[in-house]
């Protein structure tokens, strides 16, 4: 089995960078044959993705980001994907079962594990993994790229959160699932999950699942400040499905239009404005190496 292990030294904001060595020497000390591959630009970790062989694996070493850029090369490609969550947020990671192992630990599952078939998502042909945050929760994630480099994880999220709602402006929606449109007015954001959390284990979609056949969209309708406020304590604790401006849907195909164009991103990595985006499940779309079995 050839083994290509990308490891993304940007990645948990320097700090995969500063166990390079670390890393190097669990290799070694597991005696994987592996191609080590550090990625010195954006792209590169996709690239190396796409040129490992057919029955390749391939070990992303990072947080969501780093997976996030590999699974653009391996969408039903003859490959399978590795995970070594040692970045900032790791949700994919952690829907997976993989988050909290040790480096060697999770090096091993990554080049050896068993072999576990996962859906993906696709939105405009960009794949996603674990998320994809609409409005609000995109501008937060543009905004915590710019946060403190000592913040990680929920603390950085909610730092950008708080920022981002000064500048609170509500685009109209128009949400269509299955081609049928249930949800016409204000909102504050969507998120489109494979995986139950995002923005480092935030439990927005609790009922999501990467091998389920479906995706969950969760749908935060009108807000103001102070309601954006008032529910955040429910939602760190996976409780704000019940909230009377939260909406939530199952599907396989959604279309959400916005009145303006509205930031997104997808895994965390910031996507282009855009008015519309067309979002659907892509079945299997990976096999990924996991220890334990997801059903």
């Amino acid at each position: 089995m050839h083994t290509v292990i990308v490891v993304n030294p940007e990645a948990g904001r320097g700090q995969v960078g500063r166990r390079i060595d670390a890393i190097r020497a669990a290799i070694q000390r597991l005696k994987l044959e592996a191609e080590l591959v550090v990625t010195r630009a954006p792209g590169e970790a996709e690239q190396a993705a796409r040129a490992a062989p057919a029955g390749a694996r391939v070990v992303a070493v990072g947080g969501d980001g780093t997976v996030h850029e590999v699974l653009q090369g391996l969408l039903h490609a003859n490959k399978t994907l590795g995970v070594v969550p040692i970045g900032s947020g790791n949700d994919f990671a952690r829907a997976l079962g993989l988050k909290g192992r040790s480096l060697e630990e999770a090096l091993w599952i990554a080049a050896r594990g068993l072999e576990r078939e996962v859906d993906l998502g696709l939105v405009n042909h960009a794949v996603f993994g674990g998320s994809l945050g609409l409005g609000f929760d995109a501008s937060v994630a543009r905004r915590a790229l710019r946060a403190p480099r000592f913040l990680r994880g929920m603390p950085r999220y909610l730092y950008a959160l708080f920022l981002e709602l000064q500048a609170l402006d509500l685009p109209r929606m128009a949400l269509e699932v299955e081609g049928q449109r249930l949800y016409e007015g204000p909102a504050l954001l969507a998120a489109v999950m494979n995986a139950p959390t995002y923005g480092g284990g935030i439990p927005i979609a609790p009922m999501a699942a990467p091998n389920d056949g479906r995706l969950e969209a969760v749908l935060a309708g009108r807000f103001s400040r102070p309601g954006v406020l008032g529910i955040l304590p429910r939602l760190l604790k996976g409780r704000h499905l019940n909230h009377p401006e939260v909406r939530h849907f199952s599907g396989t195909d959604f279309t959400v239009r916005f009145d303006r164009p509205v930031p997104a991103h997808a895994d965390g990595e910031l996507l282009e404005p855009q008015r519309t985006y067309a979002v659907r499940l892509e079945p299997r779309g990976v096999r990924v190496a996991c220890a334990p079995p997801l059903d």
